[in-house]
């Protein structure tokens, strides 16, 4: 194999700093079928550092206590906790306290405002929810690019409205077509939902440019940020987007946890999706009144744990410095990519050589399916994600049944990605692939 050459990008952390940062993660000293781990499949979930796993247990420990319902001494750190964790992820978002909502992960967020839009429909939340109420022959518009999570609730919300879900294509590289996009975002157009980097192929895209295009017509923006909040600095405030989506899991925190962030007006306006005890404010029996957000939309015990544990994680990528880790990245993926398109009879999917996109890459063995290619690299203890990855639609208009995935984070090395990159040439010969 040709010896790899880094891409003019860079190192952002010495050989010590990052050495430093892999001790902080226990995961990364297992062995996989005898051999050292080499995690790539960061974009599908995220290893944790040992201060994330020991907050969560250290809270089990000496704080337990159920949130925002008890007036003892517990009761109140624990509260003080969970909201002082909102503020956290709050300003790392660019985002105020009141704007962050708390989910078990981003499809619940996406599904909520889904299903408040739908609430807001039907009549409910009286004349402040007005301007989410949908009528038939109403646009929902969406982009070729989303993963299941952002397609799918839109898809259940069309039905149950009588409104039309229309689509940004792709061109036959995967870039998105701004001018099909200017074409079909038009005056029936109420929401726009799309993602921030593609989970497929990595590529960013033209959030200010969509978000223009809706507000043109007035139209609501959703942003899935779940591939961009672990990677890059994101400022949701300054992007304008109305509502973004992403999780914990995938940027070093815990399961379980997810995030809504909405605009605060918005927020306010919309009925709630989930209701029951802790996001009231008067009951009887024939009615209820509900707490302004984020409260009216955290009903019944909260994640409080979890909460806890990705405001960890968050300080933790602070520390290191996220732009330091975008620039990380953006190395390790040129490296991959570059690499990749050098094997004969392997095709990259996405941006070409050079553009912009995340440390991911996604690809193609000519004639092998996508798990054969992974079952071979995991052999050598090499943990890459295969599948379709939840975008079924945008693989079927690249031609691909399905792919095999390789994303990096901020624990990745340079000696990891090469050893990747020989798994797939050795991989190629197994299976006697030629260009």
């Amino acid at each position: 194999m040709t010896a790899i050459s880094p891409a003019p990008i860079a190192p952002a952390f010495t050989n010590a700093e990052l050495a430093a940062v892999r001790a902080d993660f226990p995961l990364l000293g297992v062995a996989v079928n005898g051999h050292p781990l080499v995690y790539l499949d960061s974009g599908a979930t995220s290893q944790k550092p040992r201060s994330v796993i020991d907050v969560e247990r250290d809270y089990y420990e000496t704080e337990n206590a159920a949130v925002h319902r008890g007036a003892h001494t517990l009761a109140a750190l624990a509260t003080e906790r969970f909201e002082d964790a909102r503020a956290t992820v709050a300003r790392f978002v660019g985002a105020r306290a009141d704007e962050i909502v708390w989910t078990s992960n981003a499809t619940e967020a996406i599904n909520l405002v889904a299903y408040a839009i739908g609430n807001a429909t039907a009549g409910r939340g009286g004349t402040a929810a007005e301007r989410f109420r949908l009528a038939p022959g109403d646009e929902i518009v969406v982009t070729e690019l989303e993963h299941h999570a952002n397609l799918i609730p839109w898809q259940e919300l069309a039905a149950r409205t009588g409104a039309v879900l229309r689509f940004i294509p792709v061109d036959d590289a995967g870039a998105l077509r701004m001018d099909e996009a200017a074409r079909l975002i038009g005056p029936r157009t109420r929401i726009l939902a799309f993602t921030h980097v593609s989970n497929v192929l990595g590529s960013v895209t033209p959030v200010g440019e969509l978000v223009e295009l809706a507000r043109e017509v007035g139209a609501l923006t959703v942003l899935d940020a779940c591939q961009s909040a672990p990677h890059l600095s994101l400022d949701l405030a300054a992007l304008g987007v109305d509502f973004a989506a992403f999780s914990g899991h995938k940027m070093l925190g815990p399961t379980g946890i997810g995030v809504l962030y909405g605009r605060r007006e918005l927020l306010n306006a919309l009925p709630p999706f989930l209701t029951g005890g802790s996001m009231i404010t008067t009951v009887t029996m024939e009615s209820a009144e509900y707490l302004p957000a984020p409260q009216r939309f955290e009903a019944g015990t909260q994640r409080v744990s979890q909460a806890i544990a990705l405001a960890t994680a968050v300080d933790y990528l602070q520390s290191v410095g996220v732009e330091r880790i975008a620039q990380h990245e953006a190395r390790l993926g040129a490296r991959l990519v570059e690499g990749l398109a050098r094997i004969p009879g392997v095709t990259v999917l996405g941006p070409a050589v050079g553009e912009h996109r995340v440390g991911l890459a996604t690809f193609d063995v000519a004639g092998v399916h996508s798990h054969d290619v992974g079952q071979f690299l995991d052999d050598r203890g090499i943990a890459v994600r295969v599948g379709h990855h939840c975008a079924q639609p945008l693989h079927r208009r690249l031609g691909r049944v399905s792919s095999t995935r390789a994303s990096a984070y901020l624990y990745t090395t340079d000696d990891e990605v090469d050893a990747f990159l020989a798994g797939v040439v050795a991989a190629t010969a197994f299976f006697g692939v030629s260009a």
